[in-house]
């Protein structure tokens, strides 16, 4: 499961925000982005002392600046859902052979040897000039 798949499921659901300075913030999450950054509704704000409390209506918190979200168990088993309709979408979907095959690859070609690999190249062609290794005087014509 990866971690945008869950805060993109988690959406309008309540979390838990705690940041690396302390202090954590309780709130419904409106929204996140791929650098994990958030917006929270109708927030509680507490100082990393826990004296200190703040109401706040909306609130944006900078991905790089979470220590770890708290998120509530049924969201979790949500996207476990998702994993495993999409997992059997996909074995659905997987192509069955037999059908269109042919013995060719994706582009027409048959799956065999190189259609270059025994065309006479290389050293061949100084073995049709009597065995000889090139030197400066044999050119090849």
């Amino acid at each position: 499961m990866l971690p945008l798949s869950l805060l993109k499921t988690a959406q309008s659901h309540p979390m838990l925000v705690e940041l690396k300075n302390g202090e954590t913030y309780n709130g419904h999450l409106v929204s996140c982005d791929t650098w994990m950054n958030i917006n929270l509704r109708d927030v509680i704000c507490t100082s990393k002392d826990g004296d200190r409390f703040w109401r706040m209506p909306e609130c944006y918190i900078r991905g790089s600046t979470i220590k770890y979200l708290r998120i509530p168990d049924e969201v979790i088993d949500m996207v476990k859902e998702d994993a495993q309709v999409k997992s059997r979408n996909r074995a659905e979907m997987k192509p069955r052979g037999g059908v269109g095959g042919g013995g060719q690859n994706q582009r027409g070609r048959s799956g065999g040897r190189n259609t270059f690999a025994n065309r006479g190249g290389g050293a061949g062609r100084a073995s049709s000039q009597g065995n000889r290794p090139l030197a400066q005087g044999n050119k090849i014509k």
